[in-house]
């Protein structure tokens, strides 16, 4: 597998009342393509902080990220947003779909932002909508669907632009039991069968030991 992204020396310090607060302390890590990482840790260890910053949607205070050979903060903002539309999905523990928008619109949303035409992104979200057992939802607005269908949404979000990693953010931490489970099988299928890298924080060991690899964060390192 080739090397898909790289961080090296990673820090990120935030200024509190009450002084500095260091919360990533010279992360490095490597991801290829196609594999499933799980990030486990407990709260405060600087897991959502990583994920942000893998995801170019905050900024290190020191290091770099490479993905594919490209410094992803040497981008002009203008480059990085673009960079974040096409080549990473986002799956959060909230789903962050927009309520006033049904499940299609929802999913189309990263391909118009592109410059997709709308026919060609509403067929592309209705196929990636019935792929993940969405096909009666399409115009279901997120408070008319369930927690597990409101999570599918937003995978079939994550997965428009055909990004190679999809960055998932305590993905089941909302969800019962078998919910998540549910959740976690189709993320175990994307990567089998469309070679998707997955990179999971969760709290839950269970899952996170069915990945390919876990790497266990403490006070902003890895243990």
């Amino acid at each position: 597998m080739s090397e898909l992204i790289e961080a090296i020396g990673l820090s990120k310090s935030f200024i509190t009342a009450a002084g500095e607060l260091e919360v990533l302390q010279g992360i490095d890590l490597t991801f290829r393509e196609g594999e499933m990482v799980g990030i486990t840790g407990a709260s405060g260890a600087g897991k959502s902080t990583l994920m942000h910053i893998l995801g170019a949607l905050d900024r290190p205070s020191s290091g770099k990220v490479f993905f594919r050979g490209t410094d992803v903060f040497s981008l002009d903002d203008a480059s990085r947003a673009r960079f974040r539309n096409q080549s990473i999905g986002f799956v959060f523990q909230f789903h962050h779909l927009l309520p006033e928008f049904n499940a299609l619109e929802n999913v189309m949303l990263p391909g118009l932002i592109s410059g997709m035409s709308y026919e060609a992104a509403a067929q592309k979200a209705r196929g990636l909508l019935g792929e993940l057992g969405l096909s009666s939802r399409l115009v279901h607005r997120p408070g008319e669907l369930s927690g597990g269908e409101q999570q599918r949404v937003a995978v079939a979000r994550a997965l428009m632009q055909d990004a190679g990693l999809v960055l998932a953010d305590e993905p089941t931490g909302n969800l019962d039991t078998a919910t998540g489970n549910s959740l976690f099988e189709l993320f175990l299928g994307l990567n089998r069968e469309k070679g998707i890298t997955f990179v999971i924080v969760t709290h839950n060991i269970t899952l996170a030991d069915r990945c390919h690899r876990v790497l266990r964060m403490a006070d902003g390192r890895f243990i």
